[in-house]
């Protein structure tokens, strides 16, 4: 019989180019968009890729408000930084991107074996909760920017706004706190600002 250390490694798949290119090499934040709407079930399928991002514990504390409507967006722009209201306005679909520090109260859900247990000790943990919920829900952030291009939309993420103020409007009453606010939709007119560089490999990469 053949050992565990005997058994070959299982070959995972490896995203060809043209996969690389749609999510990494020439994707780009769009700073304009074409007035094409973004159907439901476009939406859905950026929310189907993203929530299989990791996290702690399996702890999934991303929570997502699309806003869609000129009534909700014009909600929204008033605590937007002036630089970015026109952009918002323009887009046809924003996701509004925050973390539920109740998260925890998910927990015999998304993780069966321990859930009961680690619900308990973190019930009174509202400041570790805090923390816990803002890194998790920012890893998977990165995923749902990812989900957006895998959907062939172009997203266009801003971190200039009023977080109490996108709180008190949108989610009062709740455990919902906002972290970043995407702009959605195809590109339109000009959309991109010209390529910038990246660090060079040798000051971001090192080894031991």
């Amino acid at each position: 019989m053949m050992s565990m250390i005997d058994r070959e490694p299982q070959a995972l798949d490896v995203l060809d180019d043209a996969g690389r290119k749609v999510l990494f090499t020439e994707a780009r934040t769009a700073n304009t968009f074409a007035e094409v709407a973004v159907a439901d079930d476009e939406l859905a399928m950026i929310w189907e890729l993203a929530r299989w991002s990791p996290s702690a514990a399996n702890g999934q504390p991303l929570r997502v408000l699309f806003v869609r409507t000129r009534e909700g967006k014009e909600r929204l722009v008033g605590h937007l930084d002036e630089g970015n209201r026109a952009k918002t306005l323009s887009a046809p679909a924003v996701a509004i991107l925050a973390y539920d520090v109740d998260f925890h109260e998910q927990m015999p859900t998304v993780f069966p074996a321990r859930g009961d247990m680690l619900r308990a000790a973190f019930a009174d943990q509202v400041g570790a909760r805090e923390g816990i919920a803002a890194y998790n829900s920012a890893l998977q952030t990165g995923v749902f920017l990812l989900a957006v291009r895998a959907a062939g939309l172009a997203a266009g993420p801003m971190a200039g706004f009023n977080k109490a103020g996108v709180d008190e409007e949108f989610f009062a009453g709740t455990s919902w706190r906002s972290q970043l606010v995407v702009n959605i939709g195809h590109p339109g007119a000009d959309p991109w600002f010209p390529r910038l560089p990246r660090v060079p490999v040798e000051d971001a990469v090192t080894y031991a």
